[in-house]
Formats: C-alpha cells, sequence, structure tokens
C-alpha cells in the first residue's frame, strides 16, 4: 500500500512538473482538450447505459416515465424472446464465420496487393494507383454488381457476401505507407543473406507489420459483422443470413403492420413487443464487437499512426 501510495505521488510530482513547462496558451489549449474529450466521451457513454437501461425495462415505463432504476419494473422477456429464437443462433453462426473469412481473405489480398505498390522500382505502379483510385469514387452500381454475382454463380452462396468487398483501397493505402516506413536496411540485410522475395515477405517483413494487420483485421470484421444489405440482395435461404439480417426480420415482425385490421389490443401489445426487442438486439448484436476491441486497442497508435504519417 505505501508502495503504492508512494509510486501515485511521484506520478503526480512528475506530471505537476512537466505542466510547469507549459505556457499559459498551452495550458488553455490543453484543458479545451481535455474538455472536448470530456464531451466526447460522455456522448458515447450516456447513450451505451441508456440502452443497457432500455433493454431491461418495460417499454410502458419506459415511455411515460423514462429511465428507472426501480428493479421491480424490469424484466429479461425481451432477452428471453430473442435468446429463444433459434433462428439467432443460425445467424450468429453465420455472422461468425463470414466476418472470419472475410477478414482473413481481406488482409491476405490488401498486404499482398500493397507490397509491390510501396516498391519504388516497381514498374507500372502509377498505372495501378490511377486504378485503384478510380474505384474509391466510381463503381459499377447495384444493378450491374447483382447480374455479375448471378452470372458467376455465386448467388446465395456465402461468397457473395465475402467476394465483392474483400479488397479495400483505403485499407491498401494505409498498408502500402506502413510498409515505406520499414527501414530498407531490412531488405538489404536480407539480400545479403541470400533470401527471396517471398521469404522476405512472409518471414521478415510481415511479422514486423503485424500491428497495421490487426488494425486492417479488426476494421473488416466489424465492417462484416455490421454488414445486411449485401446479405438481404444475394442470400435467399433464411439457414444462410447473417445475425443482421435476423435480428432486422424480427424487429420487422414485431412492428404493427400499416394497415392491419386488428384490434386494437393487438396492435399495442405488436408496438410493445417491438420496443422490447429493439434495445435487446442492439445489445446482443454489439456484444461481440465491444468484447474484441479492448484485445486490439493496443495495435492502434502503432497501426494507424504509422500508416498515416508518412508519405
Amino acid at each position: 500500500m505505501a508502495r503504492a501510495c508512494k509510486e501515485g505521488f511521484t506520478m503526480a510530482k512528475q506530471k505537476k512538473s512537466k505542466m510547469a513547462l507549459y505556457t499559459k496558451q498551452d495550458k488553455i489549449i490543453l484543458y479545451c482538450g481535455y474538455a472536448l474529450l470530456g464531451l466526447f466521451l460522455l456522448a458515447i457513454i450516456v447513450p451505451m447505459i441508456y440502452i443497457v437501461i432500455a433493454s431491461f425495462m418495460d417499454p410502458v415505463t419506459l415511455q411515460n416515465k423514462g429511465i428507472s432504476f426501480d428493479f421491480s419494473k424490469w424484466s429479461l422477456d425481451a432477452y428471453q424472446r430473442v435468446v429463444s429464437d433459434k433462428q439467432i443462433w443460425v445467424g450468429f453462426r453465420n455472422a461468425v464465420l463470414y466476418s472470419i473469412i472475410f477478414t482473413i481473405i481481406s488482409v491476405a489480398v490488401t498486404m499482398l496487393a500493397a507490397y509491390p505498390m510501396s516498391l519504388p522500382d516497381f514498374k507500372g505502379k502509377k498505372i495501378f494507383n490511377t486504378l485503384f483510385v478510380i474505384t474509391m469514387f466510381f463503381s459499377g452500381g447495384l444493378i450491374p454488381t447483382y447480374l455479375l454475382i448471378n452470372n458467376l454463380g455465386l448467388l446465395d452462396s456465402m461468397w457473395a457476401v465475402i467476394l465483392p468487398g474483400a479488397f479495400s483501397v483505403w485499407n491498401m493505402i494505409i498498408a502500402r505507407t506502413y510498409y515505406q516506413g520499414v527501414p530498407r536496411e531490412l531488405r538489404e540485410a536480407a539480400d545479403v543473406d541470400g533470401a527471396s522475395e517471398m521469404l522476405y515477405f512472409f518471414k521478415i517483413l510481415l511479422p514486423v507489420c503485424m500491428p497495421v494487420v490487426a488494425v486492417l483485421a479488426l476494421w473488416q470484421f466489424v465492417a462484416m459483422w455490421n454488414s445486411y444489405f449485401d446479405a438481404m440482395i444475394y442470400l435467399n435461404s433464411a439457414s444462410k443470413q447473417p445475425l443482421q439480417l435476423v435480428l432486422r426480420s424480427i424487429l420487422i415482425q414485431s412492428q404493427p403492420e400499416s394497415g392491419m385490421i386488428a384490434d386494437i389490443q393487438s396492435t399495442a401489445e405488436r408496438a410493445k413487443m417491438a420496443e422490447l426487442l429493439k434495445y435487446a438486439t442492439i445489445i446482443i448484436s454489439s456484444l461481440p464487437l465491444l468484447v474484441m476491441y479492448p484485445f486490439f486497442q493496443k495495435y492502434f497508435d502503432a497501426g494507424i499512426m504509422a500508416g498515416s504519417i508518412k508519405g
């Protein structure tokens, strides 16, 4: 205990001495930055707390009185309804499978494409770079893409969801910039030892670039996990639908139909259930990502910053 207090006192003293080096203008800018970060943190935490509490509350109480910490008004009906649905688990399995396969393919293609683009003596580099950049601003559109997927025989298969967006030009540019930050002496040392291009890439360069690999993997996993539109367009079988599409279907089915001829009590019950399921589905679909982020957080500074400040 005494040691912890001593360390805390030492850190506070160092921070105070460091603050003494700042001018008055520096301190004002620093405090303004702290205030903005605090507001940004509140803007994230407050909605999250609201959603978590609202997922346990009775919808009528929530609409009439707002958030309440009266635990007698809380219930697990929404979670029981969602978890008891077998299609939820099928969608969860598909979402995990699609996200993992998509992440592996996307990161592999991106890292392989970025390597030659980072070499200063690569012939045709400007042509390929121009073609890549054009695809960032122009695309074929939904109908031509659908016809292409159909002609390739990928319709109603997981590859229709995975392959079209597997390559990201933006991620390739970040990986290319990270490669350019690796000292050229590393390649020269590999040449002296007789390493081939493939051996240098997989055994030497790729392990050095693990921070940017981890960042790109997290980005692509999150992108696929949150995606539902492509699955809605290309997948017809219920057994192949990912979690986001299943949760969307549950919410739509629980909402009152427009113009439905039914008694008022039935309509009110459906509206109540829709409100109850809305918050529970947000929690269930976001939980895996909330668990993943802390494990990848340490790679963000080394991965994103090094891939963005070097030209």
